[in-house]
């Protein structure tokens, strides 16, 4: 799973993207106050802010290897976790979702056949879907190849150890087992982490293309506190599933490290084509509206299947009133921050 393609796809996304985002106008844009020298202050301070929020999100779960309290084992962590998903769950359902509808049904789009098809739900119940069966067949596929792997292991240490099968051979087999479950379920936080990742990248860079094209110091600056914000809950989302994941750490540091410069990336794109980059063009919204609805439906799909049923589910959780309690309103705090942040992003 370390070579599972995300960092092709994500610099596929860098590099095609600004291309079709870029196109003539088939509808007047608003009248802003336009200022590209303060816009560029602006736009420089959201990448440093920015960066460090996203950095510091992602890599905060991981100090549960040097503070206890935050280990995946603990309770606690839990309730971290849920507040997280609450976070993605919000990004999808009030971020990503209300984007695409707004740039597939904006009236700059031809009637047929933007304005006869409710395209922006479609591609979501797809990518939705799409999800499910990249969960599904990955884990199965990994689940075999590590069935086999163990099955030649246990046929090759009866060979070496021809003693009295009769004890050990019972005691093996159960370890056995409980590894293999073990591998599955590490295999399946895998799967979760980097499908994950996926579906927040797609969702970055489309926002900070349109950060940093903007030339209004009045749009910008409301902007950098919500993105800042919005980049450190979504990071804490995602490190929580990596740590869970339990990564090597190169891949743990490039996983973290294409989280962060992501959006910072995105608005560097932005000022780059800033004077042929045009929000109202009818290439823009479209490309715009089907990679966010497509994200949409991922981050919808991986909060409420991989996230908050997998732990809400759970025995941990099922066998205990308080941490239950606990984790129901850390998710409708997470939920609500993350909504509320929506009034200026």
């Amino acid at each position: 799973m370390d070579n599972f393609p995300i960092r092709n796809f994500f610099w596929a996304i860098l590099l095609l993207l600004p291309a079709v985002v870029s196109g003539d106008c088939t509808c007047d844009p608003e009248d802003v106050d336009r200022d590209k020298g303060l816009a560029l202050k602006y736009k420089g301070a959201a990448i440093a802010s920015i960066l460090v929020a996203s950095a510091v999100g992602v890599c905060l779960p991981s100090a549960g290897k040097r503070f206890p309290a935050l280990s995946p084992e603990r309770g606690f962590f839990f309730i971290v976790k849920a507040f997280a998903a609450g976070v993605i769950l919000s990004t999808g359902f009030i971020h990503v979702l209300p984007d695409a509808f707004e740039s597939l049904t904006s009236p700059c789009l031809p009637d047929k056949p933007w304005g006869d098809f409710p395209f922006t739900g479609f591609v979501a119940m797809l990518a939705a879907i799409g999800t499910l069966m990249v969960d599904t067949y990955a884990t199965s596929y990994y689940g075999r190849r590590s069935r086999v792997k163990a099955e030649e292991g246990k046929v090759v240490s009866d060979e070496e150890t021809a003693v009295p099968i009769h004890t050990h051979a019972s005691h093996g087999h159960a370890h056995g087992a409980v590894s293999l479950s073990g591998d599955t379920e590490l295999l399946r936080h895998r799967v979760i982490s980097q499908v994950l990742e996926l579906g927040i990248i797609v969702h970055s860079v489309i926002i900070g293309i349109a950060l940093g094209a903007s030339e209004s110091p009045k749009t910008i600056r409301p902007l950098i506190a919500a993105l800042t914000f919005h980049q450190f809950f979504e990071g804490i989302g995602l490190g929580g599933c990596i740590t869970q994941a339990k990564f090597n750490t190169r891949t743990v540091a490039l996983m973290a490290l294409f989280f962060s410069i992501t959006t910072p990336s995105g608005i560097a794109i932005g000022i780059a084509i800033t004077n042929t980059y045009s929000e109202t063009s009818s290439t823009t919204l479209i490309v715009q509206g089907i990679f966010n609805a497509a994200s949409a439906g991922i981050l919808i799909y991986m909060a409420l299947v991989d996230l908050l049923s997998a732990d809400f589910m759970s025995p941990k959780l099922q066998n205990n009133g308080k941490l239950q309690l606990g984790a129901n309103v850390s998710l409708l705090i997470g939920a609500g921050c993350m909504s509320l942040l929506a009034k200026w992003a």
